[in-house]
């Protein structure tokens, strides 16, 4: 028995350090834990651990009343000591074999935790890239319809700043004309005052002609 719990610690070693480092051996370890954990294999991994326990308590017991009868003889008998070196043998080879055997379980546990991990990592990363490629495809489309518009607005500017010359020249234009209409004006009320004036000196003339001619007559 003895021989067969070295070589169950001995494989229980190799697989505790499988896990620890990453090697191609690693995934068909993880992949036999995942089985072995899988329909019957719990209950039968905990068949086995208890019967362990339960052959530890024995040896813990015989080793108990080993030492009781020696302490009884008053002298310790070479076969009991044998026993009690064997049972206590026994029972640490055992109790190590349970340890390893938790050891292989919380690493296996660890390790598809981090697994788990590591996936909901990816996913929550590729969410948000494709999150952030839509905003920037979002933003993308706003950036071309707000150019669209400026480029609309731009185009109603120049429109309107071309009207509005327009009118300002033919403001201007109409200004001019205007001007020279009241400078022709001015003129044409010169001229009829010098009318006036020619007029009142014709008529102041023909008044002293008529009236020297009634003084002849």
């Amino acid at each position: 028995m003895i021989q067969l719990l070295y070589g169950v610690i001995f494989a229980e070693m190799a697989l505790i350090l499988t896990l620890l480092f990453k090697t191609p051996l690693r995934k068909l370890v993880i992949m036999a834990l995942d089985r072995l954990k899988r329909g019957r294999g719990p209950v039968m991994v905990k068949t086995v651990a208890g019967t362990i326990f339960i052959v530890l308590l024995s040896s813990l017991y015989s080793m108990v009343k080993i030492q009781n009868r020696s302490i009884e003889a008053g002298a310790p008998n070479p076969t009991d000591q044998v026993l009690m070196s064997r049972h206590l043998l026994e029972a640490s080879l055992m109790g190590f074999l349970l340890f390893l055997a938790l050891m292989i379980d919380r690493l296996h546990h660890y390790i598809r935790e981090l697994r788990q991990l590591r996936k909901t990592m990816e996913a929550a990363k590729k969410q948000t890239r494709g999150l952030d490629d839509s905003k920037f495809g979002t933003n993308t489309e706003e950036a071309k319809a707000l150019g669209e518009e400026v480029a609309t607005l731009r185009s109603k500017v120049k429109k309107l700043e071309a009207e509005c010359e327009a009118k300002t020249k033919a403001a201007k234009a109409a200004e001019e004309e205007a001007e020279t209409i009241r400078k022709q004006s001015e003129g044409s009320r010169t001229e009829y005052g010098r009318l006036q004036e020619d007029n009142q000196s014709l008529r102041s003339q023909i008044e002293s002609i008529e009236s020297e001619g009634k003084k002849d007559m």
